[in-house]
């Protein structure tokens, strides 16, 4: 298909600024999103002319239509917009875990809902969901974001069978050793993770974002969790 347009919610930085690039040299446009509208265009900018930014802040979901309003027609949908929290059950912030609910649940599927009119009904188009392996694996401070992405898993599959034909997936990051947030750990820190690998080696943003594409254009494949974390769970 040509002259595929691909929106990627968070899109200015990371995981989601790796994926942009990696969508235009497809030779697709992409519409880059994140909180500051300036900021926002200055990298999408960057990228060329087959990018362009727009401010959305999906931790507030009643203006997504509205900041959404100029996007035009769209044949793939990647939602990789996070935010990292530290919460446990027994020192509970209940304001940072709304807002986690609130951005990562509601604010994924209100993007869909205002995107709706202009998602490509086709086969051909593809919505992925990113979750993350706290879902299966927590750890202390996880209990927001394992609950969230343990939602994502079920957001997916009632999206996937209302949305039909177009498909909708969810991918689960491991640790990802080169993101901006592990690769600034100090010295060693990743050395107790990577031992936990088969390989002895940690995911990378460029296995994200080829997991991203395989679940955006493989006609075949919808309704389906993907794992990246080079087998960490069987250790």
């Amino acid at each position: 298909m040509s002259e595929r347009t691909i929106v990627v919610v968070g899109g200015t930085s990371g995981i989601g600024l790796e994926l942009a690039k990696d969508c235009i040299a497809r030779g697709d446009r992409v519409v880059i999103t994140g909180r500051d509208q300036a900021r926002t265009e200055e990298i999408a900018a960057s990228l060329g002319p087959g990018a362009s930014g727009v401010a959305l802040d999906i931790s507030e979901p009643a203006s997504i239509a509205g900041q959404l309003a100029s996007v035009g027609r769209v044949h793939g949908l990647v939602l990789c917009a996070i935010e990292r929290d530290q919460n446990t059950v027994r020192d509970y912030d209940v304001q940072r875990a709304t807002r986690l609910v609130t951005l990562k649940l509601v604010g994924y599927t209100e993007t869909v809902h205002a995107l709706l009119d202009r998602l490509e009904p086709s086969v051909d188009t593809g919505i992925v969901l990113f979750g993350g392996r706290a879902k299966d694996l927590p750890y202390p401070g996880s209990t927001t974001v394992s609950t969230v992405n343990g939602g994502v898993a079920g957001l997916l599959n009632t999206l996937a069978l209302e949305l039909a034909p177009i498909r909708v997936n969810a991918l689960h990051p491991g640790i990802i050793g080169d993101s901006p947030f592990w690769a600034g750990k100090p010295e060693g820190v990743l050395d107790q993770y990577e031992r936990r690998t088969p390989g002895g080696k940690l995911a990378t943003m460029a296995d994200v974002v080829d997991a991203t594409q395989f679940l955006l254009r493989n006609r075949g494949v919808s309704a389906v969790n993907l794992y990246v974390d080079r087998g960490w769970a069987i250790t």
